[in-house]
Parts: C-alpha cells; sequence; structure tokens
C-alpha cells in the first residue's frame, strides 16, 4: 500500500453524526466505511450500490407526495389557534 492522502468530504452534521453512530455499531469508523467504498469502487470498476433514475410515474408520485407534504403543513400563530383546527376538522 502507498502513502495515505487526506480526503476531505462535506457532509450533513446530523448524518455525520448517525452515519459515525451506525458504523461504530459495526465495528468501523467513517473513515474505515470510505476506505471500503472506494476499495469496492477500484475492484469492481463501478458504484457499489445501484443507483436509478425514477421513471415518470415514480415522479409523479413523488411529486404530489411534496405538494400534500407541503399543503398540510400548518403553520399556526398560536397553541389556540392549532386546537381550533383540531376541533374544526373534528367536527367536518
Amino acid at each position: 500500500m502507498g502513502h495515505s492522502k487526506m480526503l476531505h468530504v462535506r457532509v450533513d452534521e446530523e448524518i455525520k453524526a448517525q452515519a459515525s453512530e451506525a458504523l461504530a455499531s459495526m465495528g468501523l469508523s467513517v473513515s474505515d466505511a470510505v476506505r471500503i467504498l472506494l476499495k469496492r469502487v477500484v475492484n469492481d470498476q463501478a458504484f457499489p450500490l445501484e443507483l436509478k433514475v425514477p421513471n415518470g410515474k415514480t415522479r409523479d408520485a413523488m411529486e404530489e407526495a411534496r405538494a400534500l407534504t407541503k399543503e398540510r403543513a400548518a403553520r399556526f400563530q398560536s397553541a389556540d389557534t392549532l386546537i381550533d383546527d383540531i376541533e374544526k376538522a373534528r367536527k367536518q
């Protein structure tokens, strides 16, 4: 094995923490996981996970889910307005 080089990767803080915890339970560090990933790419000459572009039907479903989530993501000025809204919904 040759000289090692430093590799800097930007990752969301929460993802890094969750991944570190999961990997630690497997006896691995994040660095170990990255080395394994890169070794697989070299050995297999391919990315070790199947990556797919969603088809039209799936893209439509994803867009519908996003729209529903956005529509239902109500914001309330106070706890009282939230409770009023819940009570209205129960009466319907």
